[in-house]
């Protein structure tokens, strides 16, 4: 199982730099995908933060979550976010040289509890973060 970075996400339903080469990468991906049920939040946080800045209105907004939330019903997997894992996260973000923020340290605390065997992730500091514990980068 391949762990999705929020990141991936927003540059597969939305017009970002990476998007030709993250549609690509999931047109052609034959593993099984999941992410934290937090990437919810975290791409509907992305929405938001794209309309406030004017990258986009509202109606494509809403076209971006309805694409989403297809990815999430047929192709993604969501895995719940226990207690711990929050503690694991947190446990990630006081080591300050990872430089992990508390979003990523969460999605990293996530894949080495579900066990993933790689990590896409459009974040330099998540990918590091992920080899660091054994967890192969998936270079989009």
């Amino acid at each position: 199982m391949l762990y999705v970075d929020t990141s991936v996400l927003v540059a597969l339903c939305t017009n970002e730099a990476k998007t030709m080469d993250v549609v690509k990468w999931y047109e052609s991906c034959p593993d099984e995908l999941a992410s934290a049920a937090w990437c919810v939040t975290e791409f509907a946080s992305a929405m938001g933060l794209k309309q406030r800045t004017g990258q986009l209105n509202e109606v494509q907004a809403q076209a971006a979550w309805m694409q989403f939330e297809r990815v999430c019903a047929n192709d993604l997997q969501l895995l719940p976010v226990e207690t711990m894992t929050f503690h694991k996260a947190a446990v990630l973000t006081m080591k300050s040289a990872t430089g992990l923020r508390a979003g990523d340290a969460l999605h990293l605390a996530c894949a080495l509890e579900a066990r993933a065997k790689g990590m896409v992730t459009l974040d330099v500091v998540l990918a590091k973060n992920a080899k660091c514990h054994k967890i192969a980068s998936i270079a989009i």
